[in-house]
């Protein structure tokens, strides 16, 4: 029974034995497959990570952002300029190949220029190109015109004939000439009656000229027009003033305002500029201090020398901002000396007072004119501009 009961208790101890070391075996199996488990996923992170070290920067996919639409040259203008009323004006039709500029909205267009092309005499800028095909006057557009446009910027497109039709044409050019003004039906009596045109009559002649939708060309058209590069319609006409008297800043030129109708007054300069009253009225030179009689009775134009002529004509346009487009003769009175003298100090043109009418070859420094007398109706005005 002893025997027995030894034997037993070995055997006990050996499944003890066993089941601790299978305990054992198994933890250890356990921990070892755990660490592999945990070495692999190390091995793994370091992997994915060394790769994503190496891969370049995904592109995001997605809708791409469109680029900027590139900027005309006449929205580059605008752009570049800090004035609300800027107008970018663009230029359009056969053989044009011209830069936009800016002009100034409710100013009068400053910079449209005149181009040219071989065989070909320019006709104008019009509104639309229908207006340039058929040479619509009321669609012409010039520096007698106040700027308009739609969401600040216009074009304008040209219009071209031949040299041929431009002779055809036979424009002829009334340049009108008014001096002092007066608001006596009656007029003004003494020897310089006849220079004072009634401001009823002016009034009517403007109310005309606007309501017959006269062209009214600018000094450089009227330049080229006699050169033959331009083509101005017979239904043309200028208007100016001489001597800036105070009738004419009192009682004249609030009706060029009222009616919208550019004018030239011819300045004394020596008197001063005069105050800017409209835009209409273009200021030019009746000289500094010529407008004088000279040693024989006739004005200091034909009496001084040409360096003196010279001087004042310089001292004249700097009074009027540097203008040098066209001066009026003090008194009409020129001869070859004092066109010399007009070509030497930069001007182009002339004004006298001599009756005629402007057309292609006039002399630019001698061109006539309409002169305006006291009592001269609408029914005078149009038999001498049609």
């Amino acid at each position: 029974m002893a025997a027995t009961r030894r034997t037993n208790a070995q055997r006990r101890r050996t499944r003890r034995a066993v089941g601790i070391g299978v305990a054992i075996a198994a933890v250890t199996a356990v921990g070892a497959v755990a660490g592999w488990f945990a070495v692999d996923a190390m091995l793994r992170a370091d992997a994915s990570e060394r790769s994503a070290a190496s891969d370049p920067t995904p592109i995001p996919t997605g809708t791409p952002t469109p680029s900027a639409t590139p900027l005309s040259p006449a929205q580059q203008l605008l752009a570049g300029s800090t004035d609300p009323n800027a107008c970018a004006v663009s230029f359009a039709g056969d053989g044009v190949d011209i830069a936009p500029v800016l002009e100034t909205q409710g100013q009068l267009y400053a910079a449209l220029p005149i181009p040219a092309r071989d065989g070909q005499v320019f006709a104008g800028w019009y509104v639309t190109a229908e207006d340039a095909a058929a040479l619509s006057i009321p669609g012409r557009l010039n520096g007698a015109d106040a700027v308009a446009c739609e969401a600040r910027e216009r074009t304008v497109y040209a219009a071209w004939m031949t040299s041929d039709a431009n002779a055809a044409a036979a424009t002829r050019v009334p340049i009108l000439m008014y001096h002092q003004f007066t608001t006596k039906p009656e007029g003004e009596s003494g020897w310089l009656r006849g220079n004072y045109a009634y401001v009823g009559d002016w009034e009517a002649h403007l109310a005309y000229i606007a309501d017959q939708q006269f062209y009214l060309p600018t000094w450089p058209e009227v330049s080229a027009f006699i050169d033959g590069r331009l083509f101005l319609p017979d239904h043309s006409v200028i208007l100016t003033d001489d001597d800036a008297d105070p009738t004419w800043l009192e009682l004249a030129v609030p009706l060029v305002e009222k009616y919208g109708v550019m004018t030239t007054s011819f300045v004394i300069t020596i008197n001063g500029a005069g105050p800017e009253l409209t835009p209409y009225v273009l200021k030019r030179s009746h000289t500094h201090d010529m407008h004088t009689a000279g040693a024989d009775g006739q004005g200091r134009i034909v009496n001084w020398s040409h360096d003196e002529i010279v001087a004042d004509l310089e001292t004249s346009a700097g009074v009027l901002g540097g203008t040098k487009e066209v001066i009026a003769y003090p008194f009409g009175h020129h001869d070859d000396a004092a066109k010399q003298a007009v070509a030497d100090a930069g001007f182009e043109m002339a004004r006298t007072i001599e009756p005629g009418y402007v057309t292609i070859g006039t002399d630019k420094l001698a061109l006539p004119t309409v002169r305006i007398n006291y009592g001269m109706t609408v029914d005078d005005l149009q038999k001498a501009i049609g």
